[in-house]
């Protein structure tokens, strides 16, 4: 692409973007610190993705969604995922009307836009799966009808690391449907101190809706025509292909730490979230610097580590570290 096009499509861009400052300040209102959760939410919404979140309770992940929706307009629910949880209470089922003698359908709390599905391991495997083909089919079937569900669509799943009794870990084959894994931290302390005197306050805050879903969905398309040169889809070619070779590329006391590598979605969200990021921050390229702010988050559900990582205190986290500081930046 000759450097007229690339000029062209970043002054559209910047222009195009303007909303992402609008959002962040709305968001603001509500929720103190937790950038790093905010930003990934968004990169989700625009990148057509889902987030798995991972952090204590109480770091205002629910908020942080519910204040997204209002700020777009969108319809939200939660679902709060328990060892009794069925299928049918997440995709909805069919209900015999008696006096009409015929069945009717009952959808679930799944049709909605933004989707808070909370502690996701609390339940079986029956229902993570009903909610997770949801998420890459964007659909559902009950009975024999199929039925679309909204646009855009976002699933936040929670998962509670303090707790494992009575939990259903996520098999990996499922975990690699979520486009990132955002771990979630406590706040700062002088965050934590604007957190108290907000919550202890007689002011209600009223989140407004400050951007349309069509502007999304518009934004959506705007973002495939992001450019990202050739040299930067090789080097995240190396970097998920380093994850299951790691021989190949000078990384050889990785071989023994890493059970298994990246699948190709890893490749395609770390692609998909580089341009997301850039549009974020308001450019219309992808730079190296985008792909290793999100390449945590993409890829650290996606490396299995075998045993001896284990046994060594070993984490994704020192894994994906060292990948960036060997692979070469183009």
């Amino acid at each position: 692409m000759i450097t007229k096009d690339i000029e062209l499509i970043d002054q559209k861009i910047s222009k195009e973007s303007a909303f992402i400052d609008d959002l962040f300040l709305e968001i603001n209102k509500t929720i103190v610190g937790q950038e790093h959760m905010i930003e990934r939410l968004l990169i989700g919404l625009l990148g057509s993705g889902h987030i798995l979140l991972e952090g204590v309770p109480g770091l205002a992940k629910t908020l942080a969604i519910n204040t997204l929706s209002s700020a777009i307009k969108g319809k939200f629910n939660r679902i709060q995922f328990t060892p009794d949880l069925l299928p049918s209470d997440v995709i909805g089922t069919l209900v015999y009307n008696i006096k009409a003698g015929d069945f009717s359908i009952k959808k679930g709390p799944i049709f909605a836009n933004f989707i808070l599905a909370d502690e996701i391991n609390r339940s079986p495997a029956k229902v993570q799966s009903a909610l997770l083909e949801a998420m890459q089919e964007r659909q559902v079937t009950i009975g024999d009808e199929t039925y679309p569900l909204d646009n855009p669509f976002l699933v936040l799943a929670t998962q509670n690391p303090v707790e494992q009794e009575g939990t259903y870990p996520l098999p990996e084959a499922q975990t690699d449907r979520f486009m990132l894994k955002t771990i979630i931290d406590y706040p700062k302390k002088e965050e934590e101190k604007i957190i108290i005197r907000n919550n202890l306050s007689e002011k209600t805050t009223k989140i407004k809706p400050v951007v349309s879903i069509k502007k999304i969905i518009d934004s959506r398309k705007l973002i495939n025509q992001i450019y990202m040169d050739q040299k930067i889809e090789n080097y995240i070619l190396d970097i998920v292909f380093s994850t299951r070779n790691p021989k190949e590329y000078n990384l050889k006391d990785l071989e023994n730490l890493i059970n298994f590598g990246s699948s190709p979605r890893g490749s395609i969200n770390l692609a998909k979230a580089a341009k997301v990021y850039a549009f974020i921050k308001r450019r219309g390229y992808v730079i190296p610097e985008d792909v290793r702010a999100i390449c945590h988050d993409v890829l650290r559900h996606r490396i299995g580590l075998s045993y001896e990582a284990e046994a060594e205190n070993i984490t994704t986290e020192e894994v994906i570290d060292k990948i960036l500081n060997t692979i070469e930046v183009p």
